[in-house]
């Protein structure tokens, strides 16, 4: 395990490029440093200065003298050699880089990213980036950013591919009372990497679920093997952009990631037991429902409401996500029977109908939640003129606290009507949404991590002995020499016969006779198509021949194409 104690939870910090200019990025981190209530030492470095904000200002991290945990780079991509290599010999342990200008820019940029890599790992410092917005750990509490406010104490690990996208999120979480354990922008990867953080969140003590937004991952089978473990004490909920075409190509402008295929992903979560959300709301839905409620043990869910539309929609949802309607047990009817009036809904979904006062609600709610074969719970409420909807809010919070052991979601559908009520459920933990869907949309997630979860428990490795994974390896290399990111499709048919995957057998021709050759020993027919990374849709050009019967066939496709 890679220890990321001393980046997450520093000592002491070093600000290259720090300033006394407003607007620079320097004069932003120095300034967040200071406001986050951080306790260790700040060293501001700028040859320029004598002091920052207050604190006295050092030429170089050699200058300061003392031990540094942490430096936060701030200065143009072209000088960053230089700082990196004072902080090597200052024997700084972590580099965070928010400088840009590396590899997401192209080969010149790559280039110096390698070479920034190269400094790093001759003096044993770790680096974060670069492209970074930096690290924030509330607990500490800690803000090596250049974001606008400090993220609000809470129990999400967030571990973002995109800075950008961090300050977006951050602003918004502000607005909506959402806490974070810790705030992390990867950038480009060029060292630490989403496996590092994953592996580092799931033991930190103040986390309840990490939460990922990807572009790429850098190390598969240790990013599987680290994920398979952090489940064991924490959900892992990921959002995996450059599913489509156009957006991995703008992944590969935005951090130099290849987005790679939608596919082998959805896979490799499933292995690691990662849970996948499918868009922003999504991700943070099922972080904030992680971090208050419990895991639910099973897929059968209760509803209670007082609006038969909404009650149904909900029904809908629960059983077309793969959730099942609760039956309830003989006493729970009984009760239920004796206590509500006789229009009342008694069996799943509960309607305690139109006319309820918030004492029905706490009579259904109540009777469900002690129900064995109640496993969640769904509470949909519609403000009607009657009802004291401020009440059932109070009476699901306190249902909540007094079965700690089910989780409860809700669904108030109004406006000014239920506004406060709203922001009592939110302060109290509860998850709380406008609309039935939405609601159960979050039980289903719950409920599908505690599948993942079991599985990858109880499941074996995948470890597979019979395959020839070195000259897999001699495949890409080839590959990567000739300047490629595609295989040809002898290429992928021979990496597919390694790993033992039933594929048409392919074989690269490169003269008549050496086609006749093959064709002969694959036995007719045979399909010829050409060979080239620079031609994508053969068949538009007349490069793809079918049906060949012969010999000569063979001969009079290979010279047409």
């Amino acid at each position: 395990m890679n220890d990321l104690t001393s980046l997450m939870r520093p000592e002491s910090v070093a600000v290259i490029g720090a300033s006394n200019t407003p607007g620079k990025i320097g004069y932003a981190v120095v300034r967040n440093m200071m406001s986050s209530g951080y306790k260790g030492e700040i060293y501001p470095i700028n040859p320029k200065e004598t002091e920052i904000a207050g604190l006295k200002a050092y030429p170089t991290a050699i200058d300061v003298g003392k031990p540094i945990d942490v430096a936060v780079i701030c200065v143009p991509a072209k000088a960053t050699l230089s700082v990196a290599e004072d902080c090597g010999k200052a024997g700084v342990k972590f580099l965070i880089v928010i400088t840009a200008g590396f590899k997401e820019v192209g080969k010149e940029g790559r280039e110096l990213e390698e070479q920034l890599v190269e400094i790093a790992r001759k003096y044993g410092m770790r680096i974060v980036g670069p492209n970074v917005l930096g690290i924030i750990d509330t607990h500490t509490p800690f803000n090596a950013t250049f974001a606008k406010e400090m993220a609000l104490e809470g129990n999400i690990a967030f571990i973002s591919q995109s800075g950008a996208l961090c300050i977006a999120i951050l602003d918004w979480s502000l607005k909506n009372g959402l806490g974070f354990s810790q705030f992390v922008s990867m950038g480009n990867k060029a060292d630490l990497n989403e496996a590092d953080f994953i592996e580092a969140a799931s033991h930190d003590e103040d986390t309840k679920v990490i939460c990922l937004y990807l572009e790429d991952v850098v190390e598969g089978d240790r990013f599987i093997k680290v994920a398979r473990e952090a489940i064991q004490r924490v959900p892992v909920v990921a959002l995996k952009s450059g599913v489509s075409s156009a957006g991995a190509q703008a992944a590969s402008s935005h951090t130099g990631a290849l987005a790679g295929s939608d596919t082998a992903y959805s896979a490799a979560f499933r292995h690691a037991g990662i849970l996948r959300a499918t868009t922003m709301t999504q991700l943070f839905e099922l972080a904030n429902a992680f971090t208050t409620q419990p895991i639910p043990k099973g897929k059968r869910t209760a509803v209670v409401t007082n609006a038969g539309g909404l009650g149904i929609v909900a029904t809908d949802a629960i059983e077309l996500g793969g959730l099942e309607m609760a039956r309830f047990s003989e006493d729970t009817i009984a009760l239920l029977r004796e206590k509500m009036p006789p229009m009342a809904n008694i069996y799943n979904p509960v309607d305690v109908i139109g006319d309820a006062h918030y004492d029905r609600y706490e009579i259904a709610l109540n009777a469900v939640l002690l129900d064995p074969n109640v496993d969640a719970v769904t509470v949909l409420l519609s403000p009607t003129a009657v009802l004291e909807v401020d009440k059932v809010a109070e009476v699901i919070v306190e249902a909540n606290r007094k079965h700690p052991e089910k989780p409860i979601v809700a669904a108030f559908t109004g406006g000014f009507a239920v506004e406060q009520a709203v922001e009592y459920l939110k302060k109290h933990g509860v998850p709380i949404f406008a609309f039935p869907e939405e609601a159960v949309s979050t039980l289903i997630g719950m409920t599908e991590f505690a599948a993942l979860s079991e599985a990858t428990h109880n499941g074996e490795e995948w470890v597979f002995d019979d395959v020839n994974s070195e000259r897999v390896r001699e495949i890409f290399d080839s590959v990567r020499e000739d300047g490629r990111d595609l295989l040809l499709s002898p290429e992928a048919a021979e990496v597919a016969e390694c790993y033992k995957i039933p594929a048409a057998p392919s074989r690269l021709a490169t003269s008549e006779d050496e086609a006749e050759r093959h064709a002969v020993e694959m036995g007719f027919p045979v399909v010829m198509k050409i060979s080239s990374p620079d031609i994508m849709h053969k068949t538009d050009i007349g490069g793809v021949k079918v049906g060949i019967e012969s010999p000569e066939e063979v001969r009079e496709a290979f010279r047409s194409i």
